[in-house]
């Protein structure tokens, strides 16, 4: 951690405060500990006493397994890429003392109680660029990584955004199979690049997230068989309804969209985001991205960095795609991309929030928040999120370990956006 300008006295302040909350978060119990696996020291699946356990599924290697997943073997029965630190890290100062945020029915609920009441592994609260609150539990620390499962699908829009500043992609409204090629053939090849982004791709697909459920668990066999593109080009062949017409989430669409990056940059996801992304933000640590058999990154999710670089990430983004602390104020991310990816007012009407979903709308990949501001959300199942506020340049990271995939079906979707509404009104 830096601490630039800031004077001794206050830094001993501020790592006295921080040894205080590593001290409290070890005698304070997280919910469900043990079916999480404590009492096997939080194993990795696949790994020694996690050897025969599903890392998706299976509660007591659910921890483990969301901290160390690049570590799992075999995993879609392809390799690891990695994506490398910046030789100039953002900085990342703390607050010598947590803010009085407030949050639940009555407003009387603090930050103890929503890590008593929630599987939270990691929570960190940044605003203008200042950390205000970083929590671990589960014994997790600032060095682990941790999976994004579907906020990664943000990621992969900033690679097109990219790309297509770049003029790597000539066209938003180029059919997908214009760079992959290995599409031809099936409806996410025949998709324009906007509506894989908008999830409007009108499959025949029934998304799921339970064990057996849906397509999902047909279709992923496919993929570790024979790799992502040709599973994309073989497995889906009709439409249910025009492309472009309705959102319709769907991961293989994301998964269209790396091959799309891939065959326009005739780079990996990976190796292409390295210097124009990852190092860009100021990123601390590596980062690293599980791949297919044939290398390519299995971008519906899969990608590990610690909290604390998604949170740069996230202040990026809240400052319209460019680097608070660079002179020359280039553009990371194109803005007018980045505008339209997160911003309801610039999405059509039937994906914006309340019509996308009952709540919330969807940009290029990117959650759309309802209210007057722009707000919005990366995404990922069992509770992993990264809340963007940028008129007040607010970021939020949140890692969990939740009982159900979907957060909608447990008490965390409630709980977790009646506290983001609490930190909101602290600002307010």
């Amino acid at each position: 951690m830096q601490w630039p300008g800031r004077s001794a006295v206050w830094i001993a302040g501020a790592l006295a405060f921080v040894g205080l909350c590593w001290v409290t978060l070890a005698v304070q119990a997280a919910p469900d500990e043990d079916k999480l696996g404590k009492r096997e020291g939080y194993p990795i699946a696949g790994v020694g006493a996690g050897k025969k356990r599903n890392w998706y599924f299976d509660e007591v290697v659910r921890v483990g397994s969301f901290t160390h997943q690049a570590e799992i073997p075999g995993l879609f029965h392809g390799g690891v890429n990695e994506l490398k630190r910046s030789p100039r890290p953002l900085a990342l100062p703390q607050a010598p003392a947590e803010p009085a945020y407030r949050w639940g029915t009555d407003r009387n609920l603090t930050i103890d109680d929503f890590l008593a009441r929630q599987r939270i592994m990691g929570l960190l609260i940044v605003k203008d660029g200042v950390i205000q609150v970083e929590r671990y539990q589960y014994e997790r620390k600032p060095s682990d990584h941790f999976t994004s499962h579907s906020m990664a699908k943000s990621i992969t829009s900033l690679a097109v955004g990219i790309a297509f500043g770049e003029g790597k992609i000539a066209s938003l409204d180029d059919r997908a199979d214009k760079y992959a090629t290995k599409l031809r053939g099936g409806v996410f090849g025949e998709t324009t690049i906007r509506n894989l982004l908008r999830m409007a791709v009108g499959a025949k697909y029934q998304q799921g997230y339970n064990q057996g459920e849906g397509d999902t668990a047909k279709f992923w066999p496919v993929v570790e068989r024979t790799g992502i593109e040709e599973a994309l080009a073989s497995f889906v062949n009709e439409r249910e309804r025009p492309q472009g017409e309705k959102f319709y989430y769907v991961s293989p669409a994301t998964l269209a969209l790396a091959a799309v990056v891939q065959g326009a940059t005739r780079m990996s996801l990976s190796e292409y985001l390295s210097p124009r992304l990852w190092q860009a933000i100021g990123a601390e640590g590596s980062a690293t991205w599980r791949t297919d058999r044939t290398g390519l990154e299995v971008a519906n999710g899969n990608f590990n960095a610690t909290l604390r670089d998604y949170a740069r990430l996230g202040i990026v983004l809240a400052n319209d795609g460019v680097r608070p602390d660079d002179p020359t104020k280039r553009a990371i991310v194109p803005r007018e991309y980045l505008l339209d990816a997160t911003d309801e007012r610039r999405a059509p009407e039937q994906f914006r929030p309340g019509r996308a979903t009952p709540y919330l709308g969807y940009g290029y990949q990117f959650w759309l928040y309802p209210g007057k501001r722009r707000r919005f959300v990366m995404l990922g199942v069992f509770g992993q999120s990264i809340f963007v506020d940028p008129d007040i340049k607010l970021v939020i990271v949140q890692t969990a370990a939740n009982q159900t995939p979907e957060a909608g079906d447990s008490s965390l979707g409630r709980e977790r956006d009646s506290f983001w509404r609490g930190i909101l009104r602290y600002y307010d």
